[in-house]
């Protein structure tokens, strides 16, 4: 989880350099709403089916531009799927490259992780991802077999 400091760091990046439309807002908060990640067909689908519609482009073409803004994060997986987050939420996972399971990390491995002295004055980090590619148990046991 980011810090309230951090938060507002991002928030405040994110607004001034950027406006954020309605649609991108309507977007974000639905993320916000939901307690995993979610696909732009996900996203489709919740908004179709409540009171603002969007168009499946519309949709994809604004995620897009909250990744770029850093407002969202995205995790691809194996099979083309892309899934989005709120980049406040620090979630980590582990992806079988062969049936698409995923297990999500507890805890944050990235903050263990030392920055050098020098670096960490030139370079103030505000969020990061971190994506675990392999085989899952029952994948690697059918390859052995």
């Amino acid at each position: 989880m980011f810090s309230r400091r951090d938060q507002i760091k991002i928030l405040l990046m994110s607004t001034s350099k950027h406006d954020i439309t309605k649609r991108q807002k309507q977007l974000l908060n639905e993320l916000k709403r939901c307690t995993d990640e979610l696909s732009g067909q996900d996203l489709h689908r919740k908004l179709h089916n409540g009171e603002k519609t969007m168009g499946l482009t519309t949709v994809y073409r604004n995620l897009q531009a909250l990744v770029k803004q850093g407002l969202i994060r995205s995790r691809h997986l194996p099979n083309g799927e892309v899934l989005y987050a709120p980049v406040e939420r620090d979630i980590h996972h582990l992806t079988c490259v062969s049936c698409g399971e995923t297990t999500q990390l507890k805890g944050c491995p990235v903050k263990t992780m030392h920055i050098p002295q020098k670096a960490s004055k030139e370079f103030e980090l505000l969020f990061h991802t971190l994506e675990y590619f392999g085989l899952c148990q029952n994948c690697s046991q059918e390859l052995n077999a």
